[in-house]
């Protein structure tokens, strides 16, 4: 893992920042990785595994109509994961995954495709997709976990950057 994590925590706290999570193929590993860090109750709220597409729908308002239309693995699931556990957490910044770790897939999704949502307070929901490719389920979920936390990373210096706060 390339990310400092002990120093994404740092920086969250020092902008007072709270995070949460709402995870799929991951199953929680995104929390895990937070969690793991000594101080990270200051930062991380909650996190959501939501495997299930009611599980989406129960815990984070996904809409079945978006599920039915667009299916699971897609980015407009993907937003409204991040919308739902950035409101219904009451958080600052929320990041989601969805996405096929495999094996397996089809033409359409192939494994190793993954969509991802971030969501801040006051912003529109950003996603975008990364296709991993059939590098194997664990490789594919480790690979997951490691560009979300990029992804926290990256809006965590959008904001000291909004704020004017200096960077470690």
């Amino acid at each position: 893992m390339s990310i400092d994590i002990a120093a994404l925590i740092k920086r969250a706290a020092f902008l007072g920042v709270t995070i949460a999570t709402a995870e799929s193929c991951t199953g929680g590993m995104i929390s895990a990785a937070l969690t793991d860090i000594p101080g990270s109750s200051a930062v991380v709220d909650r996190g959501f595994v939501t495997y299930s597409n009611q599980a989406k729908q129960e815990m984070l308002g996904v809409r079945a109509g978006t599920l039915d239309a667009h299916g699971a693995v897609s980015e407009e699931v993907a937003n409204e994961m991040a919308a739902g556990a950035l409101n219904r957490g009451g958080v600052a910044l929320a990041v989601s995954v969805t996405g096929i770790a495999g094996p397996g897939g089809s033409d359409f999704k192939p494994e190793g495709r993954v969509c991802f949502g971030l969501a801040r307070i006051g912003q529109r929901v950003v996603t975008e997709t990364v296709e991993f490719g059939a590098i194997g389920r664990g490789n594919v979920r480790s690979e997951t976990r490691d560009h979300a936390l990029k992804l926290l990373a990256q809006a965590l210096s959008e904001i000291e950057q909004e704020t004017g706060s200096p960077q470690d």
